[in-house]
């Protein structure tokens, strides 16, 4: 399981424990890794105080803010297990729904949720769903929700790729390298709600203007890659 952290002292050990008695329902052996994306309060500290308690929680940290795509990405190169699940730490998921995401396994090497009801403010419901069909259209695919962080995919999908997306373009990166292996991620309602602690960067002006650069390249780097 990977949890990327930005500024979130107030989470991240809640989250933790949260996973902690779904993991151990579900698996013989897990790990959490926390990627502190340089956190300028607490949540590094945090994340090395869970990890002294658990030798199953591994951190991660980023000296400065990289983005959402690269603290994923620093997860998935530290992940040691077959299957890897991502998910925020902002508590905006419910842990114990990975088992809805489980089935789609059997046929599939990759499971991606999709919310059924956005806990997010409308500015925000209206840019994902804009975001989800440009990026179905540029990379031909057919998913209900790109960025919905509640994916788990086999660790074998990855390997040799080199991913380029620094922040909220991850999703898409994910989903189009699934694509060009022929794999078809089940697609599975979960619940989504409100965030009740921390600051919420992904819907800033910023992250927006960052997303649309690195559409562009993604979508010239994938073309490269297919053709």
């Amino acid at each position: 399981m990977v949890l990327p952290a930005y500024n979130e002292e107030k989470n991240i050990q809640d989250v933790v424990e949260e996973a902690r008695p779904v993991l151990d329902n579900i698996a013989d052996r897990w790990e959490i890794i926390i990627v502190d994306d340089g956190s300028a309060d607490q949540t590094g500290a945090i994340a090395q105080k869970l990890a002294q308690d658990d030798s199953r929680i591994k951190p991660v940290s980023h000296s400065n803010n990289q983005g959402y795509g690269s603290a994923l990405a620093s997860g998935f190169k530290a992940a040691a297990m077959r299957w890897i699940f991502f998910t925020d730490a902002d508590r905006q998921f419910k842990i114990a729904e990975i088992e809805r995401l489980i089935p789609g396994l059997e046929q599939n090497k990759m499971a991606t949720g999709f919310r059924e009801k956005r806990g997010d403010r409308l500015h925000r419901r209206i840019y994902g769903n804009a975001f989800t069909g440009l990026v179905n259209l540029l990379f031909g695919l057919s998913v209900k929700d790109v960025n919905c962080a509640f994916k788990i995919f086999e660790r074998s999908m990855i390997q040799g790729e080199q991913m380029i997306s620094r922040g909220a373009l991850i999703n898409a990166e994910l989903l189009s390298i699934a694509k060009s292996k022929g794999v078809e991620p089940a697609q599975v309602p979960v619940s989504h709600f409100p965030r009740k602690a921390g600051t919420q960067t992904g819907g800033s002006l910023k992250v927006i203007l960052r997303a649309a650069g690195e559409l562009v390249r993604l979508y010239f780097h994938r073309s490269r890659k297919s053709g």
